[in-house]
Order: structure tokens, then C-alpha cells, then sequence
């Protein structure tokens, strides 16, 4: 199962990442290179994606200025722009007429990783997709990552079945910013602004959610601070090229 189309999550306000934000978006500001919204669209590209939807917000004139220099396609860029903010469950609701019938990638737009040793991290999310699933997220290890991270996210099975953290537990895994996604996530979703996070509980409790490990490298982007570490890292040369 390759997926064809794809979503970034563009349209954040950036506020922990003031002052670098104030007058750009933040995944237009550069990593190793590159903006963050480049390396993500670079490796959609490279997964297959022939569609991809990006929304916009905070910035949005830059961020559509952007994408037409630098991506004439392939992939197809549609840029969607939010008058309002609809969070992450919003956002990709109303792109779902653009994105199609079939499962798609959600990437935020401020993630960046660097894949591991067994295959990029998009094609074994692909790979892992299961027949009856609404959600398969990608997920890191808590205590792999520098920076504050709070206390995880998720517990994991075996195979991969997620439960949220209870009140006063320690998690092992964060959500790494990347997701495989079906359409029918979203029946009965709410109109306007909500949070992805509200259709996971959803397919957690019918068990049509699962989550995969990523096997490399991930940054967790949020101040200044954590993208000057990131790129330090990354000039030191200790992890490899990115792909």
C-alpha cells in the first residue's frame, strides 16, 4: 500500500518558538540546510506522494510564496488557508475532498526526523497498515529524545495497540508528528476547530489505532533552544546524512 496523497500541518502561530516566528511561519525556518517544511515535503515525495495538501495560517502569504518557488511539483502542493485556526482535526477534515478515498500521510509541519537503519520511516508506516485501521501513528521513545518532553504520551502493546498515560504515570513514547490516516477517522467528526487528539481516543477504544516505534533519529522542535541543538547535532556530523 503506497499512499498517494498527504497533509502538512503548517498553520501554527510558532508561539514557543518566539522570537524566530514573529515574522515567519515556523516551518519555514531552517534545519541542516533546509526548512523543516521542506525536508517533510522532500520526504513525501520520496514515499510516493503524488498529492499534498498543505494549510496555512500564521504567515501564510510567506508560506505560499515559498511553495511556488521552491515546488513546482512533483508532488501536486494544494495550499489550504485557514481564515481561522482548526487545529490538527479540523485541518485535515476540511481537506479531505482534496485528499481522496484511500489512506494519507499526516506529517506536522515542524517535524524532522532521520530514518533508521531498517527503511525510511513513511514507507514502514505503509508497510504496517492494517486492513480495518483508522490511525497508525509514529512514535518515539521518551527517554531518546533531548529537551523537555513532559511525560510521553503512550503505552504500547506487542502489536502495537495503544493506551493513553493515566494521571501520574510516565509514558516510554511520544507521538513523533507523523501519521498513516483513513478518510472514515473522520465520520461524525465536529465542524470547525478540534484536535486530531479527539479521534484518537475514538480508535483506541474500538481498537482501530496502532502505533509504530521509529527506529532513528528525532527532533523535538519547540524553542530556539531545541532547533539550535538540533542543528549542532546535525553540523557535528554524529548521526549520518539525512535522507
Amino acid at each position: 500500500m503506497i499512499p498517494r496523497s498527504a497533509m502538512v500541518l503548517a498553520a501554527g502561530l510558532g508561539t514557543r518558538m518566539r522570537p524566530l516566528t514573529e515574522h515567519t511561519a515556523k516551518p519555514l525556518l531552517p534545519l541542516g540546510g533546509r526548512t523543516l517544511l521542506d525536508h517533510a515535503l522532500t520526504r513525501l515525495a520520496a514515499a510516493g506522494a503524488e498529492t499534498v495538501v498543505v494549510n496555512a495560517h500564521w504567515h501564510a502569504g510567506r508560506v505560499a510564496s515559498h511553495l511556488h518557488a521552491h515546488w513546482p511539483g512533483p508532488p501536486r502542493i494544494v495550499l489550504q488557508r485557514e481564515a481561522n485556526l482548526l487545529d490538527t482535526g479540523g485541518a485535515v477534515r476540511a481537506a479531505l475532498g482534496t485528499i481522496g478515498p484511500e489512506p494519507f500521510f499526516v506529517v506536522n509541519g515542524d517535524s524532522f526526523w532521520l530514518d533508521g537503519p531498517t527503511a525510511p520511516a513513511l514507507a514502514r508506516l505503509a508497510a504496517a497498515w492494517e486492513p480495518g485501521l483508522e490511525a497508525l501513528l509514529l512514535v518515539h521513545s521518551t527517554f531518546q529524545v533531548q529537551g523537555e518532553v513532559g511525560a510521553g504520551d503512550f503505552f504500547l502493546d506487542p502489536i502495537g495497540r495503544a493506551r493513553r498515560r493515566r494521571q501520574r504515570e510516565i509514558a516510554p513514547y511520544l507521538f513523533a508528528g507523523v501519521q498513516l490516516l483513513h478518510p472514515r477517522l473522520f465520520a461524525d467528526a465536529p465542524d470547525g476547530a478540534f484536535s486530531t487528539n479527539l479521534l484518537w481516543d475514538r480508535a483506541i477504544a474500538a481498537d482501530r489505532l496502532r502505533a509504530v516505534v521509529h527506529d532513528g533519529l528525532w527532533f523535538h522542535l519547540s524553542t530556539p533552544r531545541d532547533l539550535a541543538m538540533a542543528e549542532s547535532t546535525l553540523q557535528a556530523g554524529t548521526v549520518g546524512e539525512t535522507r
